[in-house]
């Protein structure tokens, strides 16, 4: 694999910032890793940072360079702050950035696939929550979607009685505007939800945010979205989205990139 940290500017915020990317290698001598490249340009999953990181942090936590060393993904990591991937009432335009500039700059700079078949989104906690908005908003652009311990039900959040959202972070994205109801609000895009992608929803029964992700499988459920739940033991950690993504890698649909099937190329597993 290759790692690249990307430092640019992006116009839609009027500064710099970065993203760190991971592009695919194949190689045959690396001592205990194998890399794959997928025949043509390669399939992308945006992988999204959640509340209190930055686009390092999915390489700092998890073994995601070797979890995705033989399939010939290309992984694109951004930084977005604590904006909750939205254009900030009192801050910067990140939903903007994320599904305009940030696709158009990363074709630009790396060789990606450009097929809906080839593009996936994934993310922890706000990033799950930023990745299941950007898929239902935008259903043509992906082929697959992921959501790990996901703040699912942002507008229940920002009034919970004892884990509310800080109310510093949510008057800088949202101000004084409601969220329930709004396109910022996934219950409310269920509500109107048409044909999309697949959605992989995965949060650990100790989890605070647990009850949110029952909440929104119940509707997507009622919608009836093609879901894979997996609802398990777990907490709100690393452990837990270390073990997660690895599973959500072998879920992608992948399979037709490679002599392998997917699960059996993500982890060295056959089923």
């Amino acid at each position: 694999m290759a790692l690249i940290r990307c430092d640019f500017f992006a116009e839609t915020l009027g500064l710099s910032t970065s993203m760190t990317v991971i592009l695919p290698q194949r190689t045959t001598s690396q001592i205990g890793l194998t890399g794959a490249e997928a025949p043509g340009d390669p399939p992308v999953l945006y992988l999204l940072h959640g509340l209190s990181d930055d686009d390092t942090i999915w390489l700092r936590r998890t073994a995601i360079e070797r979890y995705v060393a033989p399939l010939g993904l290309a992984v694109v990591m951004p930084q977005v702050g604590r904006s909750f991937y939205a254009d900030e009432e009192h801050g910067n335009r990140y939903w903007t950035f994320l599904r305009e500039e940030l696709p158009q700059l990363c074709h630009g700079f790396f060789r990606l696939s450009a097929r809906r078949e080839d593009t996936f989104v994934a993310g922890l906690s706000m990033g799950g929550y930023g990745a299941v908005k950007w898929a239902l908003r935008e259903p043509d652009r992906f082929a697959a979607v992921a959501s790990l311990s996901g703040a699912l039900d942002l507008a229940f959040r920002a009034e919970h009685p004892t884990r509310p959202i800080d109310p510093r972070v949510w008057h800088t994205a949202f101000g004084d505007r409601p969220v329930r109801g709004t396109d910022d609000d996934l219950l409310t895009l269920l509500d109107s939800a048409g044909a999309t992608p697949p959605l992989y929803v995965a949060c650990g029964s100790e989890d605070f945010l647990y009850e949110d992700n029952v909440r929104f499988v119940e509707r997507a459920r009622s919608a009836g979205l093609p879901l894979t739940v997996d609802f398990s033991p777990g907490e709100h950690d690393w452990a837990y989205w270390d073990a997660k993504i690895a599973d959500v890698l072998a879920w992608l649909p992948l399979a037709d990139r490679g002599g392998q099937p997917t699960e059996e190329r993500a982890t060295g597993r056959s089923k």
